[in-house]
């Protein structure tokens, strides 16, 4: 026996969602594993500086950017169209509205679900419409949500999102998989990131939290980073349509 290796040497793969927090993390994660990697984000200056860092860690491989609303599904094709294929996608752009169903709007609601869901699909048919010759396969990633496998107060149209997301997955991995692509998510619990430090000045709402951590504390970007380069490696070849929980044991309870 051989142990797999979880080097992903001369791989090309995307990230969305790339110039900071979560996606940032998985790209540097891909990078310091040996993959040439490309960010994607709305903000050309922030992906610039997010760039640089990860240069910073993977001083070998090659690093590009490109800056998209991944909503503008015309504009994400042609991405697509003009890359050689990409061998791994991490699909991380995404956000949250959170508040009660009667609170919330129309507005919301369509933007959850466009950024959320839609956006994941047309990336994923994008991915699956490259062409690809060899027989190695590929491996696409959903950055969900522990909320995709339970629900939460003040968080209805999210959880809608992220559901549907363990669903498109699961669909995907059956879809997919005569082409060897596998088709997996990460559902972290709260992250400690920019977009929810002003959650956590509340310190009541972060003792809420960590009460339903069974391990009481906060995930970090850095404790996603090895599930990432898991599911994109030669390790998880038989793992498709599968979550990791990368929760602290909230949903254990």
């Amino acid at each position: 026996m051989k142990l797999p290796s979880m080097r992903i040497d001369g791989k090309q793969a995307l990230v969305t969602g790339a110039s900071r927090g979560i996606g940032l993390a998985c790209a540097t994660a891909l990078a310091q594993s040996g993959a040439n990697v490309l960010l994607v984000a709305r903000d050309a200056i922030a992906l610039d500086v997010a760039a640089n860092d990860v240069r910073q860690h993977a001083p070998d491989v090659n690093i590009t950017t490109h800056a998209l609303d991944v909503t503008d599904t015309p504009a994400v094709n042609a991405l697509f169209e003009t890359h050689a294929p990409f061998d791994i996608l991490v699909n991380n752009a995404g956000t949250n509205r959170p508040g009660h169903i009667r609170d919330t709007s129309n507005q919301d609601i369509d933007d959850l679900i466009r950024l959320n869901l839609a956006s994941v699909l047309h990336i994923c048919r994008a991915f699956a419409r490259q062409t690809r010759t060899d027989c190695q396969g590929a491996s696409i990633i959903n950055i969900s949500s522990q909320m995709g496998l339970v629900g939460a107060i003040n968080r209805v149209a999210y959880c809608a999102t992220k559901h549907g997301v363990e669903g498109l997955t699961k669909a995907l991995a059956w879809d997919l998989g005569a082409e060897k692509i596998r088709v997996n998510t990460i559902c972290p619990t709260f992250v400690e990131t920019d977009m929810t430090k002003r959650m956590f000045e509340d310190e009541t709402f972060k003792a809420s939290v960590l009460a339903k951590i069974a391990l009481g504390e906060l995930v970090t970007t850095e404790d996603l980073m090895g599930a990432v380069v898991f599911l994109a490696s030669p390790a998880a070849r038989m793992i498709t349509g599968s979550a990791i929980v990368v929760d602290g044991g909230w949903t254990a309870a």
